[in-house]
């Protein structure tokens, strides 16, 4: 997936079209693993990671840009997301996705917003999933999340964050602050997830940087507490991207984890 001839795009799935693009390594009847990005994320913003934990697994994936984001179709600019936006992501958007693309029981890769929305989506289809690996999730709302995304608001309006992400976002402005509005409303305070990963059935990993900025250990802790049968894993010197801060680390594991499942 480095580059765009290892792409095959797909028709929109959703009334708000999705850049849907599809790699194909050599047998078409193995899994497939499906990516969803972060909360500023992009099909552009995963760079090679895709293709290189792919290859290591003789997988094929799935990457696509959420409504909002990347290449997709732009967020209204007096559209505000509720509380409940990776909700719908997760009981709307993704199912009727997989579906027309014919997808069955695919693994999936969250990382941040994209982990919270694959664990919502493994509670609520349990038979449609085969395991999640999220990264950097989030199952409920903590004061660290919510400094540091203020931050980001500072760095977007007076700094260089604007610049930096419209390099992957056809309309900036739309991924930015669909996030960042939801996220620092009042109403998200009380955004909780957990009961929902209680009702997780599928092999589960999470992954977690010590230094992540957006969320404490608390949330992977949390997971395992949640669901026994899940493995963590705490990384050091590693933030809140651990696919982009210690990538080899994070196929290895992951490949591991996998490959114990079958």
């Amino acid at each position: 997936m480095g580059s765009d001839d290892a792409f095959h795009h797909v028709p929109p799935a959703h009334d708000t079209p999705v850049m849907v693009f599809l790699h194909e390594p050599p047998a078409h009847d193995t899994p497939v693993m499906v990516f969803l990005h972060e909360g500023l994320g992009s099909v552009s913003l995963w760079k090679d990671f895709p293709d290189q934990l792919c290859a290591r697994l003789r997988m094929r994936g799935l990457v696509y840009s959420r409504p909002g984001y990347g290449k997709s179709t732009p967020r209204p600019a007096h559209q505000h997301w509720a509380p409940d936006f990776m909700h719908q992501q997760a009981y709307e958007i993704l199912p009727k996705l997989i579906t027309r693309l014919g997808i069955e029981k695919p693994w999936l890769f969250g990382h941040s917003d994209g982990g919270s929305i694959a664990l919502l989506f493994a509670a609520a289809f349990p038979k449609q999933v085969r395991g999640a690996v999220v990264a950097a999730p989030h199952l409920f709302v903590e004061q660290i999340s919510i400094e540091s995304i203020r931050r980001a608001r500072e760095a977007y309006l007076h700094q260089d964050l604007r610049d930096r992400l419209s390099r992957h976002h056809d309309d900036v402005d739309s991924a930015f602050f669909g996030w960042n509005d939801a996220w620092l409303s009042p109403a998200f305070r009380s955004w909780n997830i957990e009961p929902n990963v209680s009702d997780i059935v599928c092999p589960l990993l999470a992954l977690q940087g010590e230094q992540d900025e957006y969320g404490s250990l608390q949330q992977i802790h949390r997971i395992q507490q949640l669901q026994p049968a899940s493995e963590i894993i705490a990384l050091a010197e590693c933030g809140h991207s651990p696919h982009r801060d210690q990538p080899e680390a994070v196929i290895t594991v992951v490949s591991e984890f996998i490959q114990r499942q079958h």
